[in-house]
């Protein structure tokens, strides 16, 4: 079974904006970008390095 990562990133961003939207869930999207894109990048080109193997 292959899983389809960019399908399940999607429907997390997604998740998250709309409990933000309707004020369930309080958080910064700003905030967590600053925070977090180096390891969106690293985790990018991990994935991208072992595709190249197969």
């Amino acid at each position: 079974m292959r899983i389809n990562t960019p399908a399940i990133i999607l429907i997390v961003i997604g998740a998250i904006l709309l409990l933000n939207n309707l004020g369930l869930w309080n958080v910064s999207i700003a905030h967590l970008v600053q925070t977090w894109w180096p390891a969106v990048l690293i985790v990018l080109g991990v994935s991208m390095l072992f595709r190249r193997g197969k």
